[in-house]
Parts: C-alpha cells; structure tokens; sequence
C-alpha cells in the first residue's frame, strides 16, 4: 500500500462480538487478499471472534462455501449481487447462476442469502428490471431455505421496501451497510428489520446514518466492516479488516448513549439469533 500506514489494531473490545458482513476473498485496490487465517487471528485478537463471510457472485460463493468448510469462526452467505444480475442475464447465464446459488446456499454453515437487493447507483434503468426479478428470487429462496437474508440497497429505499413488502419478507431481514435516515429507519423497524453499521458510521459528514442509529433499538443492531471497504476513521482510505470492527463499536456506542460491553452484549444476543452457532 504506497504511501500509506496499515491500520493499528484498535484497544480490544470487553465482550467479543461478530462482524456482520464482510469479504475475506476480495483486496484491497489491485492488491492480493490477506492471508486469511492471518485476518482471522488478528480480529480475534481484538475481540472479533467470527465473521460472516459474503460471495456475491459465483467465484466467490464457491470461495465462501470452501471458507466455512475450513475455518470455524467463518459463517457463509452467498447470492448474486444487484450489479451481477443484470451482466449474468445478458451473457444468458442468470437461470444456471441461480442453480449454482441455490445449490451452494443449502450448505449447513451457509445462514445467508445475501447479499440481494437493488442498486439503482451502478445499474442503470435498463438494468432494474432484471435486478428486481433476481431480488424477487432471492427472497423466495430465503423463505424456502430458512436463511437470514442480508440486503444490499443503495439509492433504492423506497423500492426495496416495496419489493419486501409485495413478496413478503423472511422472518429474519438484515439491511446490509445500512445507508439510510432516522425515517427510513424507522420503516425498517417497523417491519421488523434489522440494522447493521460498517466503518462509514464514523465519517464526519456521516449524520444521517447516526441519525438512523440513534432510533434503533439496540436489539436490532449489528456491526460490520464490509471489509475490505469503508474504513473507519482514522483510518478512512486504508484497507478494512474485521479487526477495526472496535473502532465502528465504540463510536455506535457513543451515539446510542450506552457502554460499551452493553452494546456487545446486544450485538452478541442478536448475531446467535439471526445466524445460530459457528
């Protein structure tokens, strides 16, 4: 990484907790991913005990699926991201893609489909249709397979909700990266939806996000590093890792008025819930 500091390890965190969402198998900017049992070894060393490892196309859901094979502290999801539709559909390999997902989804330590959804940022309008088609397909399978579902929304609130709504939701919804407002938020709640936080929660600009934080109840939350993306300060443009999951816990604490370990012990609660045992 030229020209800039790999990231400390943070002050470990009093009560471990898990990091939501996060890819093991991808690097950071054209650099080969980190050694795996290394970034495993770190984390916990700072109180990150388990991660929930995501694929979002087929490489890397075949990669995660040999990742919970290998590695007790790593829980699977696999799908095909919004963006991966649209290109699988138009190369006429969505209905294999499919086939592959569901297979690789039935795996026993794979809890999640995920991460689905809508991006309205990266595909454009003749993309969407496909988009909510593969979304729609995801949900089902969640339903059918008994999986917690992680959603990726960006720039698409109001129709991600409508999609949960018209289709009905699985009995456990996550909004992967939550990127949303105190009032999207609240919709989100009131469906009974979960809420998890990446790194971005600690920008300075970042408001509407601890707005929506600071409405959740504590029992809906979770924390993630969607690694090896959005860093948090002050570590913001290095690459990510489980291992600054504290840095992200420490400032939603702050923001929800409560103490640290209270907040790890709610997180603790709701990741056992959501995904079951490693």
């Amino acid at each position: 990484m030229s020209g800039r500091r790999r990231p400390e390890a943070p002050d470990p965190l009093p009560i471990a907790v898990a990091d939501n969402h996060t890819h093991l198998d991808l690097g950071w900017e054209d650099e080969e991913p980190a050694e795996i049992g290394e970034v495993l070894a770190a984390a916990a060393a700072v109180g990150v005990d388990r991660v929930v490892q995501i694929g979002c196309d087929l490489p890397s859901a075949r990669r995660t699926v040999e990742l919970v094979d290998r590695y007790a502290a790593v829980l699977g999801g696999v799908a095909l991201h919004p963006n991966e539709a649209p290109r699988l559909a138009a190369a006429g390999g969505l209905e294999a893609a499919y086939e592959e997902i569901e297979a690789l989804a039935a795996h026993p330590r794979v809890r999640v489909v995920g991460e689905t959804g809508l991006d309205f940022y990266r595909t454009g309008p003749e993309g969407r249709p496909v988009q909510e088609e593969s979304f729609r397909w995801h949900i089902d399978l969640a339903k059918r397979l008994d999986r917690t579902l992680q959603i990726h929304d960006r720039d698409a609130h109001d129709d991600v909700l409508r999609v949960l709504d018209d289709e009905g939701a699985p009995e456990r919804v996550v909004m992967h990266c939550f990127s949303g407002d105190g009032e999207f938020a609240r919709a989100c709640v009131e469906r009974g939806y979960h809420l998890s936080f990446a790194g971005n929660i600690t920008f300075k600009n970042a408001h509407a996000l601890r707005d929506a934080l600071a409405v959740t109840p504590i029992d809906r939350v979770l924390v993630e590093t969607d690694a090896p993306y959005l860093t948090p300060h002050p570590w913001r443009g290095a690459p990510n890792s489980p291992a600054l999951v504290p840095l992200t816990v420490r400032a939603m604490a702050a923001v929800l008025g409560v103490a640290v370990p209270v907040l790890c012990e709610a997180i603790g609660s709701t990741t056992a819930r959501l995904y079951g045992s490693w």
